[in-house]
């Protein structure tokens, strides 16, 4: 992947390569669709935007859509035919690629936090996590949700991959849901992490989640009880010499070995093997935070997005950069290594 590719403008101090046509403000989410190398980014300047990246890795801007407020959330169609977002607007939209329509599929009462498409339920259904404290599932054929579940506290981050869906809320509350009852949760705990919740991932084999938080620490759960002796927690985005504590912004599952990548605030992002409790890959830190990212249904690429997070502030707000990077992912950066010094437990 990414054979003879030309140097970038803009240098990336891993030579990972910049994302033509990138958003114009602070991006909130990157996803590649799940059957070929298309990849969608949505951000503050109110935009959905999408590349098709080539095997040079090249990236060719396809199409984009603006729409009344920020996106917070965007997600794929199993098909890779649609996308959906939602965002500040309070809706929940679908943009159909083929015709270039875009359709409303679903509203709260505050910004839509999270959209996730769960092709595996009948009927097909868009679900969405607000800041209005409550989950809803859609039809997209019809304007009133399906089902609607109440929460204790807005939803802070989420993740959904059938039948697993995890909710962490403002109140650090971790609530599991098992799909095929969607109803009612099927666990619910509070948080491992003492500070606020920053993101959640699920594990690929659905069994458990990695919850991460502001101060620099994530955790590794499982959602079986007979599994919880497997849990742990450990450091990371830190700098020993100063002690500084970054947030860790986002987590991503690598598709194929079940290993995990980290982006922080402090501009880096680097790779995990959870079952060995090690870290595989550490990369030199960007001068920007990181504030999301996606591995490739190959696992094969990796797409961040390095731009400012607010987490300091808006006094900090100086380097007002917004760039989308490809990272062409070695097989050794990802696959688990029994052998390797263990990550220490914490």
């Amino acid at each position: 992947m990414f054979g003879g590719m030309q140097a970038v403008a803009q240098p990336n101090p891993n030579g990972d390569i910049l994302v033509a046509n990138g958003p114009t403000d602070g991006i909130s989410c990157v996803k590649f669709s799940p059957v070929a190398n298309n990849l969608v980014a949505g951000s503050w300047d109110n935009q959905i935007r999408f590349w098709e990246v080539q095997a040079t890795g090249a990236t060719v801007p396809k199409a984009a859509q603006t729409y009344d407020a920020p996106i917070l959330s965007c997600a794929w169609s199993h098909d890779g035919m649609r996308v959906f977002t939602g965002g500040c607007d309070k809706q929940a939209k679908c943009w159909d690629l083929a015709s270039n329509q875009v359709i409303q599929v679903g509203a709260h009462d505050a910004p839509v936090r999270y959209v996730f498409w769960l092709h595996e339920m009948t009927p097909n259904c868009v679900v969405t996590g607000s800041w209005d404290k409550t989950l809803k599932y859609w039809d997209c054929r019809a304007p009133a949700p399906v089902l609607t579940v109440p929460l204790t506290e807005r939803v802070y981050c989420m993740d959904a991959t059938y039948p697993l869906l995890t909710v962490s809320t403002a109140d650090r509350k971790v609530i599991v849901f098992d799909l095929n009852n969607p109803q009612r949760p099927f666990r619910e705990i509070e948080s491992p992490l003492k500070f606020q919740s920053r993101c959640v991932a699920n594990f690929t084999d659905k069994t458990g989640f990695c919850l991460a938080s502001v101060e620099g620490r994530v955790a590794v759960q499982h959602v079986d009880p007979a599994n919880q002796a497997k849990n742990f927690a450990f450091k990371c985005h830190r700098e020993s010499t100063t002690n500084d504590i970054w947030a860790v912004n986002w987590i991503a599952f690598h598709p194929k070995f079940g290993t995990f990548a980290t982006l922080g605030a402090d501009g880096s992002y680097n790779f995990w093997d959870k079952d060995n409790r090690q870290r595989l890959k550490e990369f030199k830190r960007l001068n920007t935070p990181l504030t999301c990212g996606a591995f490739n249904h190959d696992g094969n690429i990796f797409a961040y997005a390095a731009s400012y997070d607010w987490s300091k502030g808006s006094e900090h707000y100086t380097v007002k950069t917004n760039n989308i990077y490809l990272h062409a992912v070695q097989e050794k950066e990802v696959k688990p290594n029994p052998q390797a010094q263990q990550t220490r437990r914490r």
